[in-house]
Parts: structure tokens; sequence; C-alpha cells
């Protein structure tokens, strides 16, 4: 059979995504913080972009700039005439050279610019530096007194700690890389886990424990034979078993189980803390009287505007050659497409939060008990909408609302019957679970089966593998795990 190429013509259809589709997208599914940065992106890369508030004029050139290009017309604006200044004493006798040099620093002490206790400025407002555990440390080791040679080691092993506070490197490690011999590795560790915090510098959990027990002068107690010797049953909550290997009562090794569950098992993470970031809701749900009023929230959000040097440029009032107003037309385009985008995607978060509301009612004015199944098509059909969509916009935005802050995606969850035949939305179960929990005994804590007969008295009936799923969602341990005997 002999192959030929030939030339055939074929109409088809198929889904081509626009440049300003791809960007509404894209903007959907950032969250707050990541818009303001690329908002902040944009207005650094697109000089037609500037902050401002939107006139009216402005507006109309947004809906129709993409129709229109920069052409040359009559009447263009005369150029303001700047008066030049003159380099010599004119103007100064305008200056009030007193509260200029009241106001200028010329040196020296800050403390004693300042008069009054009142025109200092507070302490809060200064550039401070958070002490790291590694300067903790080598602070301390400037204060002790040792040879360079010791302190080139204690260095690499301050230097080998992890964000807790354990030495993430062997002795022979450190030695290979210091040069000294190993015996002389150990000897400098043991002068580093002196220094403050306690525990600081070892290599295990045991070690650091016994290191802290040992700094509270604590050395032949019972808490250092149980952490030496039966760290193990310790975990594991095997108390009597403690008891008879040491031959000592019950109620001592108890009361040793307490010291030790009160000391620090990440000694250097006091140092490794990070700043909190918190939560900015994109949305608040505020209720005036029996309604439920929804606001988006816009603090923080540059409010975009055409620059009108370009504007004036695209409309012909400035005189504009053929590459530059090309180039003015593409950003001009850009710069409206991503306007268009921040307004569609706020008007989608407040119709989507809308919609929520309104399925949701009984959650905003009772409590998460009341919290109804909820799925992403309820909403998608209520606000005509695609269900991606609505996932889009749901994720990592956040509303604030009387009951509390919660992610949009919260309010979506899947249902469960109860013995009355009707639905409990997962969100509400898991918050039962968490209450009975919270209400047990700590020295005899409910199994999994005992809440799940708890929850059928309450009319919800589930498996006890579902209430261990839930469990284990909400972060809360096993009976074993959660009891307590003191």
């Amino acid at each position: 059979m002999a192959l030929e190429i030939r030339q055939q013509l074929k109409l088809s259809q198929q889904l081509v995504m626009t440049p300003q589709l791809q960007q509404a997208i894209k903007l959907l599914q950032l969250s707050r913080m990541e818009l303001v940065d690329m908002v902040q992106q944009e207005l650094e890369e697109n000089p037609v972009l500037e902050e401002g508030v939107e006139t009216l004029d402005e507006k109309e050139l947004r809906e129709e700039v993409s129709e229109s290009g920069p052409e040359n017309k009559e009447g263009e604006a005369p150029a303001q005439e700047v008066k030049e200044v003159a380099g010599e004493s004119e103007g100064l006798s305008d200056i009030d050279w007193q509260t200029y040099l009241e106001g200028y620093n010329l040196g020296g002490s800050t403390a004693d610019f300042y008069e009054e206790d009142e025109d200092r400025p507070s302490y809060e407002n200064l550039l401070t530096k958070k002490s790291t555990l590694f300067d903790h440390l080598m602070w301390q080791l400037s204060l002790s007194r040792i040879n360079d040679a010791d302190r080139a080691v204690a260095g690499e092993i301050i230097g080998n700690l992890n964000e807790d506070g354990y030495l993430r490197a062997t002795t022979e490690e450190i030695a290979g890389s210091t040069g000294v011999e190993p015996e002389k590795v150990e000897a400098v560790l043991r002068l580093v886990q002196e220094l403050d915090p306690p525990g600081i510098a070892c290599r295990n959990l045991q070690e650091c424990l016994l290191r802290q027990v040992q700094s509270l002068g604590m050395e032949g107690s019972i808490v250092e034979a149980v952490l030496r010797d039966h760290i193990g049953e310790l975990e594991n909550r095997k108390y009597p078993v403690i008891a008879r290997a040491l031959g000592v009562p019950l109620d001592e090794v108890l009361g040793a189980a307490k010291i030790i569950s009160n000391l620090d098992p990440r000694p250097g993470s006091a140092f490794g803390q990070e700043d909190v970031h918190y939560i900015t809701p994109d949305i608040f749900v505020y209720k005036i009287g029996e309604e439920y009023v929804v606001v988006l929230n816009d603090e923080g959000l540059p409010n975009l505007r055409i620059n009108s040097f370009y504007r004036n440029a695209l409309s012909g009032a400035e005189k504009v050659d053929e590459k530059a107003g090309e180039y003015i037309q593409e950003k001009l385009r850009g710069a409206v497409w991503l306007i268009k985008s921040i307004h569609q995607r706020q008007r989608t978060i407040y119709k989507v939060t809308r919609s929520i509301v309104k399925f949701q009612r009984e959650f905003f004015d009772k409590g998460i008990e009341y919290l109804k199944p909820l799925v992403l098509r309820d909403v998608a059909e209520d606000i005509e909408m695609h269900e991606s969509t609505i996932s889009r916009v749901t994720t990592n935005k956040y509303v604030q609302t009387p009951q509390g802050l919660f992610e949009l995606k919260f309010f979506f969850n899947s249902g469960i019957s109860t013995t009355q035949g009707e639905s409990i939305a997962s969100e509400s179960v898991k918050s039962k679970i968490k209450e009975i929990i919270g209400a047990e005994n700590p020295k005899k804590p409910y199994s999994d089966q005992k809440i799940v007969e708890i929850l059928k008295e309450h009319g919800i009936d589930i498996a006890r593998r579902t209430v261990t799923k839930y469990r284990e969602m909400l972060g809360v341990g096993s009976s074993t795990e959660r009891k307590r005997l003191f």
C-alpha cells in the first residue's frame, strides 16, 4: 500500500481560554495576601497602572479602551509653564528656620534631644532584631573562659543545632571538620550543654530531659531513674510496671511523671518562634436587626486606576510615535483586564457569601450545631455559576461572622443521617465529639465505642471507625493517650 501526503479541510470546535479568562481564573484562586502581592508587582511592572480613586471618565475609558487606540486629535492642552527656581536667596525668607532646626537632630544622644518623656518616640516603634538561639549561645560562649581551640569547637557544635536545640551532627563529624579528637569534642559538648537554656545541645529526648533534671539538682532521684531506665514504660503510661521495677510506691512514680511532664522537650523552640501571621478576612457578615449584611473587605487592597499621562496619550492629547502608542495600548489592555478581573473577583466572592448566608442561616443565628449539609452544586445553581468557579472562590478565602472567623470552604460539608431521618453536617458531628471528649473524666476517658453510644443518645448514628476518623481529624489522641492519672 503506497503512502502519500495529501491536504484536507476539517471543521472542528475546541475550547480556547483567552488571556483575560486565564487571568480571571488565576485571580479567583489567589488568597488575599497573594492578591495584594500580585497587584503590587503589576504596579511596578505596568507604568499605565497607578493607585488612586477611579473617576467617572476613567471608568468609561476602561469600558471602551479595548476598542480604541492612540489617535492624534486637535486641540491639545497647552503645556503648563513651569517657573524656574533661582539658586539665590529667593524664597529663603518663607522658611521657618527655627521649626526646621528644632525638628532636625544635629547629632549627639537621642536621649538629650527630648526634654520630656512625652516627647520621646514609643519604644514599640523602634526597629529591633529578635535574638536567635545561635546568638544567645554564642553570647554566653563569649563570656566563658575557654581557649580559642575549644571556642572553635563549641562554635561548630552550636552551628549544628536545629531549631529545637538538638545536635544533628555526630562527634566524629565535628571532629573531622575541626581537626581535633572525638574525645575533645565530647568534653567541649559537655561545656556547651551547661549553657542556657537547660537541655540544649543534646542528641535525643532522653539526654535532653536528663540534663534538665540535673540542672534542677535532682541527681539520684526517682525522676532521674525513671528517665534513665524506664522511659519506654513512661511513654506508654505503665506506671505500675515502673513502680514494681524501682521498688517504690505508685504515688512516687506518679509524682515523678508529673515533674517530667513539666520539662521542656524542645529547649530551643523559644528562640525559633516565627512571627504570628494573622488572617485578614476577605469579607464580613454583620447582623443588623433580623437581617445579615455582607460587606467586602477592601482595606489594604490598592485602588487601581489608569495613569492620566497615558490616558491623555491614548486620547491624542499627547503626541507619541507609533511604537510608543502600540506599547501604551498593550499595557493599557493589560491594566484594564486586571482591573476588570479584580472587580469580577470581588463580585463573585460577594455573591457566593450571600448564597452561603441564605443556606446556613441557622448556623449564623445559633452556632455550629445547626450547620447544614451543603455542597458546591447548591451554591452554583443558586447564583448560576459553575461548580469549579465556586471551588476556586472558596479556597483560601475567609469570612468574619458573628460566630467567628471561618474559611468559606468550612460551610461545605457532607451530611450524616440521624435517627430521626434528618441530615446533620459532618462539622456539627465533629463539634459534638469534641464537646464529649472535653467533658470526660481525664482519669477514665471515653473509648471510641463509648463515644458512638453517647452520640446515638443524641440521635446521631455513626460507625466507630467514623468516630476514630473524626477524632484524628480534630487532632485528639486515643483514650490511652488522653488518660491522666494526676
